[in-house]
């Protein structure tokens, strides 16, 4: 199939997780979550198993389809979870944590994908079926966690017994878009994620230069995933974003979103010089993954383009990785415990909307650009050029620190009141 035809795939799956996610998070923040999060485990691992099972196209689009629907409830339900499990305290840098996951999940694709796919394209989504299944085995022996439990305000109350029985209701759905704050996390995913979206294909990237410069289809491939999971690396140090966010934090309340977009902000030029810089490949042709993935490191150290090119990717994923765990943190700030999953799922369903624009756009960009600039110069001032999509989410978390100590403040209030009222025993406090 053309390229542009499994980006479709890939374009709708993005897309359709990130609807159905909304679904799964509405649902898990009126019900027991734990449940939710075994059924969608287990529809994304019947997903996968259909993937590689299908025989055709059809089949192949529809399996990926179910894959993202059961997705959907991983995300949104799981991070209403973890943002019971996190006091405000700490949330920046167990957040970064949930997202390095994510990170690690992203490298893990990108690599299973061109070293087992390199065979055989099907095994890699039989390995994902397996790991599915083992998750869903692991919920099993989790606990159910308490919803508000990480909120001080609402730990006496907790603590003496009570159950937190505040469910969110259609009703609220105003009262969540008229928090200013979410309104600018939510939005600021549009324009994040058309430039996340277009690095899914850096392995082309590095791919077409290996071409160009001689190698084997067969090498080039190898090398284009070992490259593209090198630049990556920078996103493991989100932690140090989690940290100046929890920092910060405690001395403003503007904290979080300010490193957010000072970091964004400061990423762009990087990515720029990023993808100008030639670098120059060497590796062994034609040899088996193990020597090739050898070269690739050594090249590291033996290259100066490539040991170049790597500093300033780390620093600029760095970068843009203080955005993730600010963004799940601040999240969890500016909302109560029962909107929190309805929250992220909307700011989820625009990150998938901007990671389908920008995974499906920048194919037809590269197509454009093939005519006056041959690959992979074309691939090169593509990818440049839809990093400037980060100005513009740079900017929203600006005026996000402007709002959200507000709004921190709110919820504050709202909780402490109903732990007051709890102890009077005048309202939806429980006894277990």
């Amino acid at each position: 199939m053309p390229e542009s035809a499994i980006g479709l795939v890939t374009a709708v799956s993005f897309l359709v997780s990130a609807v159905a996610a909304v679904g799964w998070a509405y649902t898990g923040d009126r019900t027991n979550r734990k449940p939710l999060l075994m059924v969608g485990t287990l529809l994304w691992a019947a997903g996968t198993a259909g993937t590689g099972l299908s025989g055709g196209y059809a089949a192949f689009f529809a399996a990926q389809v179910l894959a993202a629907i059961g997705l959907g409830a991983v995300a949104s339900v799981g991070f209403s979870v973890v943002s019971d499990l996190i006091s405000p305290r700490r949330r920046g840098l167990v957040m970064s944590f949930w997202g390095l996951s994510q990170g690690i999940g992203t490298l893990a694709g990108v690599l299973v994908g061109g070293l087992l796919g390199r065979a055989d394209w099907r095994l890699p989504f039989f390995v994902l079926t397996a790991v599915g299944l083992v998750a869903t085995l692991a919920y099993a022996f989790t606990y159910d966690v308490r919803r508000g439990q990480s909120d001080a305000e609402l730990a006496g109350a907790l603590a003496g017994g009570g159950e937190y029985d505040y469910r969110i209701s259609r009703a609220d759905l105003p009262v969540i878009l008229g928090r200013r704050t979410n309104v600018w996390l939510v939005l600021q995913g549009l324009t994040a994620q058309v430039a996340f979206g277009s690095l899914v294909w850096l392995p082309v990237l590095f791919r077409e230069r290996a071409e160009t410069q001689g190698y084997s289809e067969d090498t080039a491939i190898v090398v284009g995933s070992i490259f593209a999971t090198l630049f990556q690396l920078g996103g493991a140090l989100s932690i140090v974003g989690g940290l100046v966010g929890d920092r910060l934090q405690r001395r403003t309340p503007r904290g979080r979103a300010l490193v957010a977009a000072v970091g964004i902000l400061a990423a762009v030029p990087l990515y720029l010089v990023l993808f100008s810089v030639p670098i120059r490949i060497d590796v062994p042709d034609g040899a088996g993954t193990g020597a090739v993935v050898r070269g690739v490191l050594g090249s590291v150290v033996t290259e100066p383009t490539v040991g170049l090119s790597l500093l300033i990717a780390l620093v600029a994923l760095a970068l843009t990785s203080a955005n993730s765990p600010n963004w799940f943190a601040l999240i969890a700030d500016v909302n109560p415990p029962e909107h929190r999953g309805t929250v992220y799922s909307l700011g989820n369903l625009t990150n998938g909307v901007g990671r389908a624009v920008g995974n499906g756009l920048v194919g037809v960009v590269f197509r454009a650009l093939q005519g006056p600039f041959p690959p992979p110069l074309n691939y090169a001032l593509g990818l440049a050029a839809f990093q400037l999509f980060f100005v513009p989410t740079g900017i929203m978390y600006w005026l996000a620190s402007r709002t959200s100590p507000r709004d921190i403040a709110d919820v504050h209030q709202l909780l402490a009141q109903r732990a007051e009222d709890a102890r009077k025993g005048t309202l939806l406090f429980k006894k277990r």
